[in-house]
């Protein structure tokens, strides 16, 4: 077919490094039959990590209803029968999770398959907000009628660009490396990517003459910066923000009328280390805050079912009209309905996770416990073997799900695809270059994320070694 058609170049011109030219030669080799170790995306369950039991207890019963009154039949008997159970192995729910599931669906009226209100249920927003205010205390507590819940943090981060970039000369502020979503919304809409460069050999941490060079440089250029993003902890690099960096962006955004994007999915993967809500920081200044929280990563993984939630602070008015921010937020996600419900479900159970001391409470935070403790662990392998291998260098406190090395000595010609790409070709671990996060100039990384099971991890590891400490004395490429 010989037809053209013209299109939207922005979207054209988009990149997504994650899932890019590496992972796409990873799945060829896979179908010829080759292991890969997919190293790539923060994407648990399909590596292994094994969903929370109390979320998928909680959801069997949502959405099939029916199975409340056979389980509560069940646990009748069991009480009167226990030997029954016993001998079969069977194990009936118990009520505390029966009770929960239903007292969900009686607040949700409609059920899981109908339509919500379009910010999300308010029992699940109010949830939401006491979570938030246990977090940050409450001397500024969260507004449920400021929460919107979201098809995972993606999908609320693309609604704010939407809504913030105006035009050709709106300029976003983006960490880098950063996440790609944000590179590629930013050109999806059609506006201007404006980098700022953290301190990688200080650990990552940002200082106001980083932020205040980023920003003269792009009004120099003519372009009107709206907004910051922060991802805390970070992807690709998984730092930890200290409270001097938190501290420094919010006096940067109070100081040129700019609001802040805080990207923080992490907040759970801190491995000893010590999260700084951007909410908490800004207080009660009058600086727009748009925060962002998705099940897909922390201890829940579960990024197949697409849930998040969106917190609004300090809203504007918006230009020339008598609506407030939230109020086109709302138009917007009124457009989609709302979100999906079994999403909606899990983020619930997020914040409201079981009581201390009901039936299930032990169970679950054994398995939090467990997935945090392996992710530690196998971060801490991970990084301990980049001692062996000549010019890699790792920086910062570990969190998040990523670690992001320097790659100091490459062979004259070679840049980090071309090492990633060896990687892959020979070792099959799969994971992504540095450039695909945007990187310093001069400087060459790789991220891998430490998701594959820990025997996967011990395995290939002396692999890769062997391959790294070969690939740098290689002749010119």
């Amino acid at each position: 077919m010989t037809r053209t058609i013209p299109v939207n170049q922005n979207l054209v011109e988009m990149e997504y490094a994650v899932r890019g030219a590496i992972p796409r030669r990873a799945q060829e080799m896979q179908r010829a039959g080759r292991t890969i170790y997919a190293c790539n995306l923060g994407n648990p369950q399909a590596l292994g990590q094994k969903p929370i039991t109390f979320y998928r207890q909680v959801l069997t019963l949502l959405e099939a209803a029916g199975n409340i009154t056979r389980e509560r039949s069940l646990a009748r008997v069991a009480a009167a029968n226990p030997e029954l159970f016993n001998e079969s192995g069977v194990e009936p729910l118990a009520n505390y999770i029966i009770d929960y599931s239903a007292n969900f669906l009686e607040q949700c009226r409609t059920g899981m398959g109908a339509y919500t209100e379009s910010k999300g249920p308010l029992f699940i927003r109010t949830a939401i907000a006491r979570y938030i205010d246990r977090r940050d205390g409450e001397n500024i507590a969260a507004d449920p009628e400021q929460i919107f819940l979201t098809d995972g943090a993606s999908d609320a981060a693309k609604r704010i660009m939407e809504l913030l970039i105006t035009g050709p000369q709106d300029g976003v502020m983006i960490p880098i490396p950063q996440y790609p979503l944000y590179s590629a919304t930013v050109k999806r809409c059609g506006g201007v990517q404006v980098n700022y460069y953290p301190e990688e050999d200080n650990d990552w941490a940002l200082t106001p003459d980083i932020l205040e060079e980023a920003y003269r440089k792009a009004t120099a250029d003519g372009v009107h910066v709206k907004c910051i993003v922060v991802i805390n902890p970070g992807n690709p690099t998984g730092a930890i923000l200290d409270k001097p960096s938190i501290d420094g962006v919010v006096n940067f955004a109070e100081q040129h009328g700019l609001a802040i994007i805080a990207d923080e999915v992490y907040q759970d993967n801190l491995y000893g280390g010590t999260f700084i809500s951007m909410a908490s920081a800004v207080g009660g200044r009058d600086i727009p805050l748009f925060s962002l929280h998705s099940i897909s990563k922390g201890f829940a993984g579960e990024c197949g079912h697409r849930g998040g939630y969106l917190e609004l602070r300090n809203m504007p008015k918006v230009e020339r009209t008598d609506l407030n921010l939230a109020e086109v937020i709302l138009k917007q996600a009124s457009v989609s309905l709302c979100s999906n419900t079994v999403g909606q479900a899990i983020i619930y159970m997020l914040v409201n996770p079981p009581e201390k001391g009901s039936a299930p409470y032990n169970i679950y935070q054994d398995e939090k416990n467990a997935v945090l403790g392996e992710l530690e662990a196998k971060a801490a392998l991970i990084k301990e073997s980049f001692k062996q291998m000549e010019g890699m260098e790792c920086f910062g406190r570990t969190g998040a799900m990523y670690l992001f090395p320097r790659l100091n000595t490459l062979p004259p010609g070679s840049n980090d695809f071309d090492y990633c790409m060896a990687l892959l070709e020979e070792t099959g671990i799969c994971t992504v270059n540095g450039a695909g996060f945007g990187q310093l100039p001069g400087t060459r990384h790789m991220r891998i994320a430490f998701l594959p099971p820990r025997e996967t991890v011990t395995g290939f590891l002396p692999e890769w070694i062997r391959f790294h400490n070969r690939y740098v004395h290689r002749p010119q490429v």
